[in-house]
C-alpha cells in the first residue's frame, strides 16, 4: 500500500542539496588553491586568520583563487543551464498527465549520479573539467528546482483549502531550513572529519533512499485519479506540453494575464538575487577581511538558515493580521536592509550579526507561490509550476553567472559592491508587487480570475 506522504522525500533531498553545495563549494576552492601554487592550504585550525598585509605574496595568491574560482563556478552554471531549462520545463509541464512522481525520480537520479561522480572525483584527483561534464549531464535529468517544483505541485494538488495550502508550503520551506541548517552547522566537520570523498559518498546513499521511497512507497494523484490513458506520439505530446502553458497565459481576463505575470516576475527576480549572492556569501566569507576557515562557514550558514524557521513563524503570525501581499512586502525589505548591511561588515562577529536581517528571506518564496496557485485552475498546477521552475532554473543560472562575474571584477576593490547591487536590485520585484496592489489583489477573489471549466472536462 503507498502513502502520500511526501515529507520524508523533501528531508532527504534537501539534505543531499544543501550538504552538497558547501562541499563542493569549498571543494572547488580548495582544488584550485592546490593547483594554483606552493602554498599550504590551511585547514586544521579552530580559529578564523587572515593575512592582512597586501604586500604579502598569499594576499595577492588569496585573491587570485577568488577569481578563478569564482569564474570556474560561471563555467559549471552555465554548462547546465540549456539541459537544465529544456528537461525542468518537460518535466513538470507534463506533470499534469503523466504524474508528480517522473519529475522527482529523474532530477534524484542526476543528483545521485552527479555525487557519485564528485566521489570518483575526489578519490582519484581528476581534473576540475570534468565537473563541468558532470554538470551538463546531471542537468539532463533536472536538477533541483524540478524536484522541488513537482513537490509543491504535489501538495497543491492534495490541499484544498488556501490557508492549509500556504502553510504547507511554507512546512516545505521550513523542513528545507531546519536540514539546511543542521547541514550548514556539520558541513565543516564533515570535511575536517570524514574528507570529501566519504562525504560526497554519504550524500549518494541518502539520495538512493529518497529513491527508493519514491519509486515504490509514494503515491501519486494525478496517475490514480485519471480515468484512462491516451497514447500519443512524441510529437502530440511536445504539442500537447507547449500548448498547456500557452494557455496558462491566454486563457481567462486580462486582470488575470497581468496578475500572473507580475507576481511571475517579482518570483523570479527576487529568486535571481537571493540565488545570486547565496555562493557569494562563501567566497566573500573566506576572502579578507573575514578569512573564515570551514567551521566558520558553516556556523555562519547555519546562523542564515535561521530565517527557514523565521519566515516559518512569520508567515504563520502574519497570515492573521495582514494580506498576504504585505508579508511579501516584509521579505523584500528586510532582505534589502541585509544586503546593505552586509557590504560594510569588517568583523566576524557583525557578521554573524547581519543575519539576523535576514530572518525573513524566505516568506516571499512560500506566499508567493500561494498566491500563484490562487491564480489558475487546479489542472493547469504543473504547468504553472513547470514555467516557475523553467524560469528560476534560468534565473539562477544567469544570476549565478552574473554574480560570479561581477564579483571576480570588483573582488580586488570592493567586494561588498555585489551586496549593495543585490540591494538595488530589490527594487525592481518592491515595485512590481506595489503595481499587483494597484491593480487591485484582493484576498480570497482569485475565482474571479479563473475561467470556469465544463464538468465534463473535468471528469474526462
Amino acid at each position: 500500500m503507498k502513502i502520500s506522504f511526501i515529507e520524508p522525500a523533501i528531508l532527504l533531498n534537501s539534505f543531499a542539496m544543501t550538504l552538497t553545495i558547501p562541499l563542493t563549494a569549498q571543494y572547488v576552492y580548495r582544488r584550485i588553491w592546490e593547483e594554483s601554487g606552493n602554498y599550504t592550504f590551511a585547514s586544521g585550525s579552530n580559529v578564523s586568520e587572515c593575512h592582512q598585509n597586501k604586500s604579502d605574496p598569499i594576499f595577492a595568491f588569496r585573491e587570485e583563487v577568488q577569481k578563478k574560482t569564482s569564474l570556474f563556478n560561471l563555467q559549471m552554471e552555465i554548462s547546465g543551464l540549456i539541459p537544465g531549462l529544456v528537461s525542468t520545463f518537460m518535466l513538470l509541464s507534463s506533470s499534469d498527465n503523466h504524474g508528480r512522481k517522473l519529475p522527482m525520480v529523474l532530477s534524484s537520479l542526476g543528483s545521485l549520479g552527479t555525487n557519485l561522480w564528485l566521489c570518483v572525483l575526489s578519490y582519484f584527483g581528476f581534473p576540475l573539467q570534468f565537473l563541468i561534464a558532470s554538470t551538463f549531464i546531471g542537468a539532463l535529468f533536472g536538477n533541483y528546482t524540478t524536484f522541488w517544483g513537482a513537490c509543491v505541485a504535489y501538495i497543491v494538488d492534495q490541499c484544498k483549502d488556501y490557508k492549509q495550502k500556504i502553510i504547507r508550503i511554507a512546512i516545505l520551506d521550513l523542513m528545507l531550513g531546519v536540514v539546511s541548517g543542521l547541514t550548514g552547522l556539520s558541513s565543516g566537520y564533515f570535511i575536517r572529519e570524514l574528507g570529501f570523498v566519504w562525504s560526497y559518498f554519504i550524500i549518494a546513499v541518502v539520495l538512493t533512499v529518497n529513491l527508493t521511497y519514491i519509486s515504490f512507497f509514494l503515491s501519486d494523484p494525478i496517475k490514480e485519479s485519471s480515468s484512462q490513458i491516451v497514447t500519443m506520439s512524441c510529437s502530440e505530446s511536445l504539442k500537447d506540453l507547449f500548448c498547456g502553458t500557452y494557455m496558462l497565459f491566454k486563457n481567462g481576463s486580462g486582470k488575470r494575464r497581468s496578475l500572473l505575470c507580475l507576481l511571475i516576475f517579482t518570483m523570479v527576480i527576487y529568486f535571481f538575487v537571493v540565488i545570486g549572492t547565496s555562493p557569494i556569501f562563501t567566497l566573500y566569507e573566506l576572502a579578507f577581511p573575514l578569512c573564515w576557515n570551514e567551521v566558520y562557514i558553516g556556523y555562519g550558514t547555519a546562523l542564515g538558515s535561521v530565517s527557514f524557521l523565521s519566515s516559518f513563524i512569520g508567515i504563520w503570525l502574519f497570515s492573521y493580521c495582514l494580506e498576504d501581499i504585505y508579508i511579501v512586502f516584509i521579505g523584500i525589505l528586510t532582505t534589502m536592509v541585509g544586503m546593505t548591511l552586509v557590504a560594510f561588515t569588517r568583523t566576524t562577529l557583525m557578521m554573524l550579526l547581519v543575519r539576523i536581517s535576514f530572518f525573513f528571506t524566505m516568506m516571499p518564496f512560500s506566499v508567493l507561490r500561494s498566491m500563484l496557485s490562487k491564480v489558475v485552475h487546479s489542472t493547469e498546477q504543473g504547468a504553472l509550476f513547470g514555467c516557475i521552475a523553467f524560469l528560476e532554473t534560468f534565473s539562477g543560472v544567469a544570476a549565478s553567472s552574473a554574480y560570479n562575474g561581477i564579483y571576480s571584477a570588483t573582488v580586488a576593490w570592493y567586494p561588498g559592491f555585489i551586496f549593495l547591487l543585490s540591494a538595488g536590485l530589490l527594487t525592481l520585484p518592491a515595485i512590481s508587487l506595489w503595481v499587483v496592489k494597484c491593480i487591485g489583489w484582493e484576498e480570497g477573489s482569485y475565482t474571479l480570475f479563473v475561467p470556469e471549466e465544463p464538468s465534463e472536462h473535468t471528469s474526462e
